[in-house]
């Protein structure tokens, strides 16, 4: 009977196999109402205890107390959380396979088949129970197959019970319920689809760290254990293990306090470092020799003792060691000229750290957690003939912009370190920063990282959060592809926020928060607010690139859309009025103030001149985006959540420093030259639509094709999933219009290919092949990546009429946005 009821399990189990995400009232975990064959966990005056065993790891016991705290949220009521039995109704049992003693002894009663869980990385079971222990008749069990396992299984019976991952970060306190019931049955989760999943909190000088040092932690007066903490347990809640942490020159070094090694380890994150900063070393403020001594041609060994200090130190913490050498501080590696040389210093570099490994850390390099990132130069310093161990994983970049600039050969993906992504929703460099709104739209992140997936970059993924905040949706969904990108990989964009929008505001607000952000999204994918500029060159001001039509429909959008998000805020319940205006207010009008203050600034230059009173208008649209983005950056900052987020959100372009990655401000004209902007908004509204001579390529399928929404110009794009595989459509040119162009995403080839190749056939000619280089810096790179587009003209002279073009890829990441019809020159 015992092995009947282990069998009758194991299948539930396999039936039940869930990801994590929302539940519905009535299909999940935890029921607000009296369910059939489930127990109640508080009800009345009484609430279950929360049992976990002496043994258990800090980790888990963390996550006890966020449970037992979260329970106190919604109920009303707190529940003790206990090391020992306890006489109760009903109980919450939570432990660890292998160490929890009471754990074990529900496995030796046949109730937990604990093949579901060992040697599983990261799983968990939770299950209802019949007497479990003496004195407990029911109970409600977490089960983990190791200390995360255990962690993220608490964590999830809080988001069952209401609890969103980002209640603290984001102000979305759960709704309160006098009664919580435990529903029947067996759910299983995990193990991840990616081993580490992380976040890289970068660039924090204008967000995370002015509000850690001045708001939450003044104390400490930087970001520190407390601030830690707060980073940690949100990880855990999104199912995240891994860190790179804060490491610019504002900040202390995370290994600076020893405190923040120890947190680390008591969450169960394992810490690792950026490209730049390799053996968990923050060269920033950590080296304190001459910058020119950063020389390991000249000075190994000084930097090989300076690498040793930080082995010994945290040696015994679980850690992903980055490995290899750049310069102090996101620079190249100095003491080398020739190609040659740099491969020979780098191998052994390598080769030292691993010799450090080997001494300081149990299981020395070939047991501990290692990976390369072959980041700006040395992606060529690796294709010119580095030898990375086979155990290393190899973390391959993106382009700063979102394009993975190179993946996995079969072999790469095979080695028994596997391969990794790291990937940026937030970025401060060449040609332009962005690091004000969170602008990555979620169709494009789940393109380029289910394409890394499938090529076998399962080991880590890694993201650049910047600041955390306002990137809240975005790192989400990283994090949620990571731990299942089979549930996400044929998800829409809409539908993704539908989801995580209605977990937030319910399901009718978050249906038309999803709309608006959507919306905001593919607005943003055009240019980002940061990137208005066409494109940055010295201190010059350069026109943008949209007519005047296409300009303004694009104000009309933006406008209209910060209008709706306010009138929405009106209907939004007042325990969410904080948390619409930063996950969707804030950045739907920071964007669109962006615009008018831009586009407004570009017509007044053209019409001071010309027709001063138009100019004048325009003077006072200009001033009047400035007065907004002031004012809602006040509010933010100082009237959310009573303060609570004092000094964590800039205003764009924030200050000097970094001034040539940064938009450059723009002159507001004397209060003399400015009237009301009303004039310029009529204007802006009685614009006829544009007449763009484009056809959009995703009102056209075609077979080995695939729509994606949310990229693009329109509302999608066409990806070639097959090549060989023709696209054709028709389309008519105009007198004065001799020629085509493709638009399409500048995207890169698959492996370490360098050009993007396709075929075009005009009206069934012979095809034209046409290669597109894909180099990081180039002119066309630039272009591409601040629109989001690369102009591709097709060699052939056409006639005016109708015509048809054929479209064949010859190469991976081909993403056809549209056809450009194009004017004789």
């Amino acid at each position: 009977m015992k092995f009947a009821k282990t069998a009758l399990l194991a299948a539930a189990l396999c039936a039940t196999s869930l990801s994590g995400h929302a539940y519905a009232e009535g299909d999940g975990i935890i029921r607000f109402t009296p369910t059939k064959g489930g127990f109640a966990l508080a009800e009345g005056n009484r609430i279950a205890p929360i049992l976990v065993a002496p043994g258990e790891s800090m980790a888990v016991r963390h996550a006890a107390q966020d449970l037992a705290r979260d329970m106190a949220q919604v109920t009303g009521q707190t529940p003790q959380v206990l090391d020992q039995g306890a006489k109760a109704p009903a109980a919450i049992i939570i432990g660890t396979l292998g160490q929890s003693p009471i754990i074990d002894a529900i496995v030796k009663k046949g109730v937990i088949n604990p093949a579901a869980l060992a040697g599983k990385w990261e799983s968990f079971l939770i299950l209802s129970v019949k007497n479990p222990l003496p004195g407990v008749p029911r109970a409600l069990v977490v089960v983990g197959s190791d200390r995360r396992g255990t962690a993220f299984g608490a964590y999830e019976v809080s988001r069952a019970m209401g609890v969103n991952p980002w209640s603290w970060w984001a102000d979305l306190a759960p709704r309160h319920h006098d009664a919580l019931y435990a529903a029947p049955g067996l759910r299983h989760f995990g193990p991840p689809s990616v081993r580490y999943r992380g976040i890289f909190v970068n660039d924090e000088d204008w967000g995370l760290f002015p509000w850690a040092a001045q708001t939450f932690d003044p104390e400490y007066k930087n970001i520190g254990p407390k601030t830690y903490a707060r980073i940690f347990e949100l990880m855990l809640r999104l199912k995240a293990n891994t860190l790179w942490p804060a490491m610019h020159k504002t900040t202390a070094a995370f290994n600076a306090d020893p405190a923040n090694a120890k947190l680390a380890d008591d969450y169960g994150i394992i810490m690792g470092s950026s490209h730049s900063e390799v053996m968990l070393r923050n060269n920033v403020g950590e080296w304190k020799d001459a910058p020119e001594a950063f020389n390991y041609a000249a000075n190994p060994e000084k930097i090989r003792l300076y690498w040793e200090e930080r082995v010994e130190k945290n040696g015994a913490y679980e850690n992903l060691w980055t490995i290899g050498m750049r310069g102090l501080h996101d620079t190249g590696m100095v003491g080398t000229s020739t190609m040659a040389e740099k491969v020979a210093l780098l191998d052994k570099v390598i080769k030292d750290q691993r010799d450090l490994l080997d001494k300081h850390v149990a299981g020395g390099a070939a047991k501990a957690g290692q990976i390369f990132v072959p980041y700006k130069e040395v992606l060529d310093i690796y294709r010119s003939g580095l030898k990375v161990p086979e155990n290393v994983s190899i973390v391959w970049p993106d382009d700063n912009f979102g394009y993975i600039r190179q993946f996995p050969s079969k072999a790469e993906a095979h080695r028994s370190g596997g391969a990794g992504v790291y990937y940026h929703l937030s970025y401060l460099g060449y040609p332009l920063s962005y690091l004000w709104l969170s602008t990555t739209p979620p169709a494009l992140v789940r393109e380029e990282m289910t394409r890394a997936y499938d090529k076998g970059a399962r080991n880590i993924w890694i993201v650049n959060v910047g600041d955390i905040k306002p990137a809240e949706i975005g790192t989400t969904h990283f994090l949620d592809m990571a731990w299942d990108i089979e549930k996400h990989r044929g998800e829409s964009q809409q539908d993704y926020l539908k989801n995580w929008l209605g977990e937030a505001f319910g399901p009718e607000l978050g249906a038309q928060a999803a709309a608006m952000m959507d919306e905001y999204f593919l607005l943003n994918f055009a240019r980002r607010p940061e990137h208005l500029e066409w494109p940055a060159k010295g201190e010059d001001r350069h026109l943008s690139d949209f007519t005047v039509a296409e300009a303004h429909d694009r104000l009309r959008r933006w406008r209209a859309l910060a209008a709706k998000a306010q009138a929405l805020a009106a209907q939004v319940p007042a325990d969410r009025q904080d948390a619409w205006f930063e996950l969707v207010e804030f950045p739907i009008r920071a964007a669109s103030a962006a615009n008018i203050r831009y586009f407004a600034a570009e017509y007044y230059d053209e019409m001071i001149e010309v027709t001063p009173a138009e100019a004048y208008s325009a003077g006072g649209a200009i001033a009047w985006a400035e007065d907004e983005i002031a004012a809602i950056t006040a509010r933010y900052n100082n009237a959310v959540a009573g303060g609570k987020w004092r000094n964590i959100m800039p205003a764009e372009p924030a200050d000097p420093q970094w001034r040539i990655y940064r938009p450059r401000p723009i002159v507001t004209p004397a209060a003399s030259l400015r009237s009301a902007p009303d004039r310029f908004f009529a204007r802006v509204d009685a614009t006829p639509p544009p007449q763009s001579p484009v056809l959009e390529a995703e009102d056209v399928p075609a077979k080995g094709w695939r729509k994606v929404e949310g990229m693009g110009r329109g509302r999608g794009v066409m990806i070639a999933d097959a090549q060989g595989a023709p696209w054709s459509a028709g389309f008519a040119l105009a007198q004065g219009q001799t020629g085509v162009a493709l638009g399409i995403l500048p995207m890169f080839p698959d492996g370490d290919a360098r050009e993007l190749k396709l075929e075009v056939s005009i009206d069934g000619g012979a095809p034209i092949a046409i290669t597109v280089p894909r180099q990081v810096g180039s002119a066309g790179w630039v272009e591409g990546v601040l629109g989001n587009q690369l102009k591709v003209a097709v060699p052939a002279a056409l006639t005016p009429g109708a015509h048809r073009i054929a479209v064949t890829a010859r190469s991976g990441g081909i993403a056809l946005d549209r056809l450009i019809l194009t004017p004789a020159p």
